[in-house]
């Protein structure tokens, strides 16, 4: 099961840009795995830590999709930093706000995502 987690803020929206299984290096949102004895808002939480820094507060559930969940979350602590030195990250190159209009960086899954509260 995967927990991922939609954050907007001022226009832009939360995202890391990944190598994912098929060799692509992609913008993503934050998220993984669901550990066990965790629930998907806990991994969700924990997954955005790992990868950005932030801490964050799960806001709603705005999708679940077979075994994986997208939630909308707002920051309310820390700061944004890729923990480097954490196994779990080899994947990640960099975490960063990106604008709802650069569209190149969004693909047929991340772009109806993006747009989710924006009209908030």
């Amino acid at each position: 099961m995967i927990s991922q987690c939609v954050i907007l803020k001022n226009g832009l929206v939360l995202m890391v840009r990944q190598y994912v299984q098929r060799g692509d290096i992609v913008w993503n949102f934050p998220g993984g795995g669901i550990e066990e004895n965790e629930t998907p808002e806990q991994s969700c939480i924990r997954e955005v830590r790992e990868e950005t820094g932030y801490e964050v507060e799960i806001i709603k559930l705005l999708a679940k999709n077979g075994s994986k969940y997208t939630y909308q979350a707002e920051v309310i602590g820390g700061c944004l930093q890729v923990d480097k030195e954490l196994e779990a990250n080899t994947d990640i190159l960099e975490a960063a706000w990106i604008s709802l209009d650069d569209k190149e960086k969004f693909d047929s899954y991340t772009a109806p995502g993006a747009r989710v509260g924006e009209e908030e």
